[in-house]
């Protein structure tokens, strides 16, 4: 008896409006996969042979016309909302990313032979749950094998893209390239530069967040992929370290990955993760003391912005990835101050504490999975400690703020700005100081000598 995909209750409702004007309806694609795994998946695709005007004409103001050039609509039906893509045939991939014609066709068969993956090829007929399997997915399913449909060189011509997806799952499932479809990828490498930096970014960034991030970096840099999406990581490789080390910078960045993925930290960590030690490679200077990487945090930084400034990250990731990377080498010692422990959380902004000290763990791990890592502990006691006194700790906490200083004779402009950045200073080690009264006549004593 075959394995039937469980329906529910929308979905054959949905089947229902299909069936009754003539039409089949199918869900395809990774949620049958996933579903065949045993993994949740709510993300539902669907193909019918119904054309996109006649699905309109089905839903009337039901539907949204997303992608009506490639045969797809978005169907509102019980609150939710699916897209439906008529059966199609492709042609054409003069720029290596987009089909130049698309056929609509009333064949599933014809419609499945299109798809990138056997894995990725299953349908389930939602009359009944039936899963149709035509290009021996289950197979490759349970040999944890990645595999193009067909000639797996024509499939990359037609969308570069998919030399990312195949490695995106296989670092999602744990699965393994097969081996024709790795040699193809190998061949056509340097082609995913014509696949815009957005759509890179979106498989990148799948990869680093899924549950094998370090085996999808390991298997884009055999496949050739890394030299042109991340060539400063692969610059990495075989750059020794010092006797704490026991990787070189490239594998080191690997473990460091895989300890945050251990975590469970998120992207932006694992970015960080990733991304820490990246200006390693020109910072390293090799003397009869030894191999030393100063300033690889500052380069490291300035390195990061430019990858995600080249990935057409948001400001707010490139913001936050290049924080931790930049403060990453930080020295607490109990021997610091209560000013200097505050004025290391206004140097690393409050919102990134978190992510620093979460990269500072799945760096030390990534060297010594017994690390003692008691000293950050007792930092972060301190920090909570002082934010539970309520203590200044950045502009906004002072007593006084911008209007006060007006009303006292102080214009607005940099004579403003260096007061209060000045009486800051000046309380991050005297907490005691900061009242109204206080701050405003060491104020008027800062702007006469001024």
């Amino acid at each position: 008896m075959k394995r039937k995909y469980k329906l529910n209750d929308d979905i054959r409702a949905l089947n229902s409006v299909f069936r009754k004007n003539g039409y089949s309806l199918y869900v395809v694609g990774g949620a049958v996969r996933d579903y065949i795994l045993s993994l949740h998946n709510d993300d539902y695709d669907f193909t019918t042979d119904a054309r996109p005007e006649e699905v309109i004409r089905m839903f009337a103001h039901h539907v949204i016309p997303t992608g009506l050039q490639h045969g797809t609509v978005t169907v509102r039906f019980r609150g939710q909302s699916y897209e439906v893509t008529t059966f199609r045939e492709e042609s054409g991939y003069s720029d290596s990313r987009h089909p130049d014609s698309v056929s609509f066709v009333r064949s599933l068969e014809s419609d499945l032979e299109r798809r990138d993956f056997t894995i990725n090829a299953f349908a389930a007929d939602c009359e009944d749950g039936t899963i149709i399997d035509l290009h021996k997915g289950m197979e490759d399913l349970k040999a944890g094998l990645i595999r193009a449909i067909g000639d797996p060189d024509e499939r990359f011509r037609e969308d570069a893209l998919r030399m990312l997806r195949a490695v995106r799952f296989a670092s999602k499932l744990g699965f393994t390239i097969e081996d024709e479809t790795f040699k193809a990828i190998q061949r056509a490498a340097h082609t995913i530069l014509s696949v815009s930096w957005e759509r890179i970014r979106e498989e990148l960034f799948k990869i680093i967040a899924s549950d094998h991030p370090a085996l999808g970096i390991e298997t884009m840099r055999k496949a050739g992929l890394l030299h042109y999406v991340l060539p400063e990581l692969e610059a990495c490789i075989n750059v020794t370290q010092g006797p704490l080390h026991h990787s070189d910078v490239y594998t080191h960045s690997l473990e460091t990955l895989e300890m945050a993925r251990e975590h469970s930290y998120p992207l932006s960590v694992r970015l960080a993760a990733l991304l820490h030690d990246i200006a390693k490679p020109q910072c390293r200077k090799e003397s009869a003391e030894g191999i030393t990487f100063y300033n690889h945090d500052r380069e490291g930084a300035a390195a990061a912005d430019a990858i995600m400034l080249r990935l057409k990250c948001s400001n707010e990731e490139r913001s936050r990835v290049t924080a931790l990377v930049l403060n990453h080498m930080f020295c607490y010692t109990p021997e610091w101050s209560d000013g200097a422990v505050k004025r290391f959380v206004i140097r690393v902004r409050k919102e990134n504490l978190d992510g620093l000290f979460s990269l500072r763990i799945a760096d030390a791990t990534a060297i010594d999975r017994n690390a003692d890592l008691s000293l950050l502990w007792q930092l972060e006691e301190r920090i909570e400690k002082l934010e539970s006194a309520q203590e200044a700790m950045s502009l906004k906490d002072l007593a006084v703020n911008g209007q006060d200083l007006k009303n006292a004779g102080i214009s607005p402009g940099p004579v403003m700005g260096k007061t209060l950045a000045w009486l800051l200073e000046k309380v991050l080690d005297q907490p005691e100081l900061n009242t109204k009264a206080e701050l405003l006549r060491l104020a008027a004593e800062f702007t006469q000598r001024l």
